[in-house]
């Protein structure tokens, strides 16, 4: 086994938002394991990860509609696999399990899996990798995917692996108030801020109709970071935009669309509430909101389950928005336990997600693995 161990991450390319960042991570921060990445399509991730100075090979298109392709791209990893030859191949969704795993077992091999999402056992790439691609061991990004795992991996050994989630860059207070103040804010504003894709179960209607009941309480505004990335989530956007008009509080949310400084906005945040209608997998930006030193407000479902406790923030009842009412109005109007709830964030995301930890942990797992 070569030190330090080597590990090929051999994937589509274009995951969404919460794999990529895992994958640029682990790439920013090694630790004694030696991270190469092999991406079919080129894009937003490859960038990113080249960016951080990893390797990263284009295997070439590939798609399942289109068989001959997937051959080639097999016979693109095989040369790669012969030439530099891993110590583990990281595979992080059914897909790229099914079209990879192959290859890297003819070579002896081990195949790992990172279960970013609740499987169902009922998804085509899930049935198919269950019966050619069977991995060595599953990791999981948190104990909600892991106990869906049996759906579509039967008797499969899994382990919990958090994603690594790095500390935000160091903001200075003294550009708070600028920051507010560019979106509408006084200093005496208490902002609720929501950061994620425009999707459906993200919760922004949640969240809206809790605020449609509390326009008459005064000194709160809202932000909603995130722009639509596809035509179903422009028109989500436009119902949001039309609930808050006709709930008479647009003039207290700022939809403030896709940003590069997500950072800096939860920095000049006082709450973030995030309050899901569907299980999050796990919830990455809970724990970047935990670093900005802000109280979290979320649904007890899925992933922040185990992110978030009473020492830094509260979960409410899934479909209760009484109970998501109650929790914001007492946080708006108590600065104090929002200071309370606030300081313990950092402590508890580094606890989670400190990605020097993560890595440690991944390279036991991944170590023990290569050996057997």
């Amino acid at each position: 086994m070569t030190t330090p161990l080597t590990v090929l991450h051999a994937n589509a390319g274009n995951l969404f938002g919460g794999v990529e960042t895992v994958m640029a991570t682990l790439a920013r921060h090694p630790h004694h394991l030696r991270h190469r990445f092999a991406l079919c399509f080129d894009g937003r991730l490859g960038a990113e990860l080249r960016a951080a100075g990893a390797e990263v090979t284009l295997l070439g298109d590939a798609r399942w509609s289109r068989p001959w392709t997937v051959t080639r791209v097999r016979r693109h990893l095989a040369a790669l696999l012969d030439a530099d030859r891993p110590d583990v191949l990281l595979c992080h969704s059914p897909w790229g399990l099914t079209v990879f795993a192959p290859v890297a077992r003819a070579r002896g091999i081990p195949v790992v899996l990172w279960v970013h999402g609740a499987f169902t056992g009922r998804h085509w790439l899930e049935l198919l990798a269950r019966l050619r691609a069977r991995p060595t061991l599953a990791l999981c990004n948190s104990e909600y995917t892991r106990a869906a795992l049996p759906r579509a991996f039967p008797h499969l050994r899994a382990e919990v692996v958090y994603p690594p989630v790095e500390p935000p860059p160091v903001f200075e207070p003294a550009r708070r108030p600028a920051k507010r103040e560019g979106h509408g804010a006084t200093p005496e504003t208490v902002i609720i801020t929501l950061v994620s894709r425009l999707e459906r179960w993200k919760g922004h209607a949640a969240l809206l109709t809790a605020l449609a009941t509390l326009k008459d309480v005064p000194g709160w505004m809202a932000w909603i970071v995130g722009g639509p990335q596809r035509p179903t989530e422009d028109a989500y956007r436009v119902e949001l935009e039309r609930q808050a008009t006709e709930a008479r509080i647009a003039d207290r949310v700022h939809f403030l669309g896709q940003r590069d400084d997500i950072a800096s906005l939860l920095w000049a945040s006082d709450i973030y509430c995030q309050p899901n209608t569907g299980a999050e997998p796990f919830g990455i930006t809970f724990v970047e909101a935990m670093y900005a030193g802000l109280p979290v407000v979320a649904t007890a479902l899925g992933g922040p389950k185990e992110i978030v406790t009473p020492a830094c923030g509260v979960l409410v009842p899934p479909g209760d928005p009484a109970a998501l009412r109650e929790v914001l109005e007492r946080l708006v109007a108590d600065a104090a336990l929002r200071r309370r709830l606030g300081v313990a964030g950092p402590a508890r995301a580094v606890e989670l997600c400190a990605p020097a930890r993560i890595a440690e942990r991944l390279r036991d797992l991944l170590e023990a693995v290569a050996r057997a």
